[in-house]
C-alpha cells in the first residue's frame, strides 16, 4: 500500500526549508517572492527572486511576506510554498501528491497566526498539517534529548524571531518568544549608517555587512570594511569604511534584548532543572547564533556553557522532519 510522504517545513522569515526522512534537506531558499505589481502575476521565488530585491523597476516588487516568523501576506506565502514545492517535487524525482506535513509555528504564535499558517501550507496541496514549536523542533534538530526528563534549553535565533525554551519530558517547561531576529540587526545596521553617515544602504548590504564584520559584544580585533551607498546630501553614490566596533554599537540594543529574553527563560525554570542546565549548558541554532563571537558573549554573560547545534541554519526543518513519529508523545507531554 502507497504511503503519503512525510515531509517537514520550517517556514521561516528569511528562508524556507522542506526537509524529508528519506532525502534528508532538500529544498533551502529564500522567503520572498517577486511579482508584478499590475498583473499580481509571481515572476521568480526564492534565490532567484532575492537577487532582485533592491534592483527592480517600478511594475516588479520583490517582497517578503512572512514577517516575524508568522504570514505577513497570505496569498503570497500560499504562492510562495506552491512554487517552492514544485522546486522540491524535481528534486525528489517525483511529484509530491497530498504530503502529510509537519510545519513550525514561533511559539509565541497566536492561533489566528497559527491557522494561517495550517491554511496556506493547505492551499498548496498538503494532505494533512501539523503544527510543532519552532523551539522544540529546533532540539530535535539539534540531537537533544527532548524526551528524557533533563532540562535541555535551546535558542533559536532566526531571521524574525527569537526562541528560547527549556525542554524537558517532550513538552516546554518555559519559553520566551522575541520578535527580534538577523533582520532586526539588518535594520539596526541600515539605520545607524543612515545617522552617523547620513548613507543609504540596502538591507542585503548591511546582511554582508554583518556576516563579514559583525561581533557580538566581545573583545575581539577590530576588523575594517569599504561599503558602498548613496550620500543622502548630495544623492551621489558614495564609499566609506566602517568598523566592527561600529557595528557592535549598532547592534548592542538588540542583542541586549536577545539577553534578556535568555535569563528571563532562565529565571522560570524550576528548581529542581536548574542543575541539569549548569552541567548541560545552552544549545544554539538559527542563522543568528553564527554571528562572530555569540557563544563567548552568551557564556560569559549567563555563566553557564554555550553550544551551537552541528547544523544551526538547518536544525528547525531537520527536527520537524524527525519529529512526525514523536509528535504523539509530544502532544501527551503538552
Amino acid at each position: 500500500m502507497f504511503s503519503a510522504l512525510q515531509i517537514g517545513i520550517d517556514l521561516g522569515t528569511a528562508n524556507l526549508l522542506v526537509y524529508t526522512k528519506e532525502k534528508g534537506m532538500i529544498l533551502n531558499e529564500p522567503s520572498v517572492v517577486a511579482l508584478d505589481t499590475g498583473t499580481g502575476e509571481v515572476l521568480a521565488v526564492g534565490e532567484e527572486a532575492k537577487q532582485m530585491v533592491g534592483k527592480t523597476p517600478g511594475n516588479i516588487v520583490a517582497i517578503r511576506p512572512m514577517k516575524d516568523g508568522v504570514i505577513a501576506d497570505y496569498d503570497v506565502t500560499t504562492d510562495l510554498i506552491k512554487h517552492l514545492m514544485r522546486k522540491a517535487s524535481k528534486k525528489l524525482g517525483t511529484a509530491i501528491r497530498k504530503p502529510n506535513v509537519v510545519v513550525c509555528t514561533p511559539s509565541g504564535a497566536t492561533s489566528v497566526e497559527k491557522r494561517a499558517i495550517q491554511d496556506a501550507v493547505r492551499q498548496s496541496g498538503a494532505k494533512d498539517v501539523q503544527l510543532i514549536e519552532e523551539p522544540v523542533a529546533a532540539a530535535i534538530g539539534a540531537d537533544l534529548p527532548v524526551e528524557e526528563p533533563v532540562a535541555n534549553v535551546i535558542v533559536d535565533i532566526g531571521g524574525g524571531t527569537t526562541e528560547v525554551a527549556i525542554i524537558s519530558f517532550g513538552g516546554i517547561v518555559s519559553s520566551h518568544s522575541l520578535r527580534v531576529g538577523g533582520d532586526r540587526l539588518d535594520e539596526d545596521i541600515v539605520q545607524y549608517i543612515r545617522k552617523k553617515y547620513h548613507l543609504m544602504i540596502g538591507t542585503r548590504t548591511a546582511e554582508e555587512i554583518k556576516m563579514e564584520i559583525g561581533h557580538a559584544l566581545v573583545q575581539h580585533d577590530e576588523q575594517k570594511m569599504e561599503i558602498r551607498g548613496r550620500d543622502l546630501v548630495s544623492g551621489l553614490p558614495h564609499t566609506i569604511e566602517i568598523t566592527s566596533t561600529e557595528i557592535q554599537e549598532a547592534i548592542n540594543e538588540a542583542m541586549q534584548q536577545i539577553l534578556e529574553t535568555i535569563k528571563a527563560t532562565l529565571e522560570d525554570c524550576p528548581p529542581e532543572l536548574s542543575g541539569d542546565i549548569v552541567d548541560r549548558g545552552v544549545m544554539l541554532t538559527g542563522g543568528g547564533s553564527l554571528l562572530q563571537g555569540m557563544e563567548q558573549w552568551l557564556s560569559d554573560e549567563i555563566v553557564v556553557p554555550v553550544h551551537q547545534a552541528p547544523n544551526p541554519l538547518e536544525s528547525v526543518a531537520i527536527g520537524t522532519g524527525k519529529s512526525l513519529k514523536m509528535l504523539k508523545s509530544l502532544r501527551k507531554a503538552n
